[in-house]
């Protein structure tokens, strides 16, 4: 009897090359993804995969939907989605951040944190790509503040005057100092995650637990 096909959707860009050289240490691929980069589905029938190369931001869909039984996902993505998967595995590559930035010249009205601006100003503005992580961050710390929803160049805002702060998602930091902004908080650490979808992870347990520790004896991330 042949075993199911199980089918992992893997993130495009930076992340790709660090989930396939993790997978392949597993013993779980064996194809070249840099050697045809334009596919984007690869089968192992020995194996019993099928990999989607997806769109980083697309891959907790596919997952939840069930066109993909296991995926790799940013915990960023995770989190401003909440797609409802089941997130198995914290991979430690990928780090990033999400932070709390202003303009470097204004610092000084921040001292005290976001609570003590407010209190002073009365009005605070947030551009964000992050809507869901921004709501969140207000609400736990019981900040009334507008969200203005930008799709890039976020750095620009509190530079015209569209918004007083930004929450962005930063790795060295480099884009905030080249605008001259500082970051005055860290809400959360990011990295990437093995997922997967809750139906596959009960009919098809046996095989994704293998698959889980194929990788965990190879990869485990620092503590």
């Amino acid at each position: 009897m042949n075993k199911e096909v199980i089918t992992f959707a893997l993130p495009k860009g930076r992340l790709l090359p660090l989930v396939e050289k993790v997978l392949k240490d597993a013993g779980l691929m064996a194809i070249d993804l840099e050697r045809d980069g334009r596919r984007l589905v690869y089968s192992d029938p020995e194996r019993g995969i099928r990999y989607l190369i997806c769109r980083a931001a697309d891959v907790p869909t596919f997952v939840e939907y069930g066109a993909a039984d296991l995926g790799i996902a940013g915990k960023d993505v995770i989190l401003e989605q909440g797609k409802d998967i089941c997130e198995l595995m914290d991979l430690g590559f990928g780090e990033c951040k999400f932070v709390v930035a202003v303009p470097e010249s204004k610092l000084e009205l921040y001292q005290g944190g976001l609570s003590a601006y407010l209190s002073r100003f009365g009005r605070l503005r947030v551009a964000t790509k992050f809507p869901k992580v921004a709501e969140s961050y207000l609400r736990s710390r019981s900040l009334p503040g507008e969200i203005i929803k930008l799709s890039g160049n976020i750095e620009l805002a509190p530079l015209v005057g569209l918004a007083e702060v930004i929450i962005d998602l930063v790795s060295t930091g480099r884009t905030l100092r080249e605008n001259k902004l500082v970051a005055i908080e860290q809400i959360t650490g990011a990295t990437a995650r093995l997922v997967a979808n809750r139906v596959s992870y009960r009919v098809k347990h046996h095989q994704l637990v293998s698959f889980i520790d194929a990788i965990k004896k190879v990869h485990l991330p620092p503590c």
